[in-house]
């Protein structure tokens, strides 16, 4: 397979927020990287999927505890991977994010994921990156009823908009400078990224209130909020239902296994 030099940068978040992991810690791990689903370490599913994408050219990992994961046997294969580095991440992950983009070395576009995105494949990063060509932000979606017709009833942090509820899919790109004006706003912001209320907050009243009314559709309240960060945003609706399972919970990944073993 041959991969564009020039293509796209991926980020993988794979550190730790504050505090005690919950899925980590029932499983007896220190790191929620390196948890196994479907007898893969979740980092190493997400590593493969973006080595086999031609649209990336590089995969940077970004962690508290580079060394921990390097030394993982089953990384192995990543370490020596030419197209594979580890980074040690800042405090937040904006600002890990801001500073990778600000790197004259890394620069701009680049792909942000995270290491519990298991779901993860080269299909449905060539389809997102197709997608994301036309503004400074993009944000895969997933549709409610395209998750639940996938995985079943779900327990997810649904955003309800006109025309439907989508959840987030973990997957973002930054293609061009003025990305950077909606990293400096998420670092504000990112401590209310789980309330739906708090969050619109910050986009002030007239939009809080069109998006509370549910007057607005997914593309023009990212088109908005985009406008207030001062740089253009859209969504990317991803086809796979899949998509939107992350591994937050411990529901999450048995649910994740199930999925993964079946598709094997």
């Amino acid at each position: 397979m041959t991969h564009d030099p020039h293509g796209w940068t991926a980020l993988v978040l794979a550190g730790q927020r504050p505090g005690v992991d919950p899925v980590a810690a029932h499983f007896g791990l220190e790191a929620k990287a390196l948890m196994p689903v479907a007898g893969e370490l979740m980092l190493g599913r997400v590593l493969m999927a973006l080595a086999d994408t031609p649209q990336v050219a590089r995969i940077i990992v970004l962690a508290q505890n580079t060394l921990k994961l390097k030394a993982h046997p089953d990384l192995a294969w990543a370490v020596e991977e030419p197209r594979i580095t580890f980074q040690v991440s800042g405090p937040t992950i904006s600002g890990s994010v801001l500073a990778a983009v600000n790197d004259p070395a890394i620069g701009l576009p680049v792909l942000v994921t995270t290491a519990d995105n298991v779901m993860l494949t080269p299909a449905t990063l060539a389809e997102f990156i197709a997608g994301a060509g036309s503004s400074d932000v993009s944000v895969a979606m997933v549709e409610r009823a395209r998750l639940e017709a996938a995985v079943g009833p779900n327990r997810r942090t649904w955003l309800t908009f006109k025309g439907g509820a989508y959840t987030g899919a973990n997957l973002f790109a930054l293609t061009a400078p003025a990305a950077r004006n909606a990293l400096t706003f998420w670092e504000r912001v990112e401590q209310d990224r789980k309330s739906v209320l708090r969050l619109a907050s910050h986009f002030g009243p007239v939009l809080m209130a069109k998006l509370l009314l549910r007057r607005m559709t997914v593309h023009e309240a990212l088109a908005a909020a985009g406008t207030k960060l001062g740089a253009s945003a859209a969504p990317v609706l991803l086809s796979d239902g899949r998509m939107g399972v992350d591994v937050d919970k411990v529901e999450d990944h048995a649910l994740a296994e199930r999925l993964l073993t079946a598709r094997n």
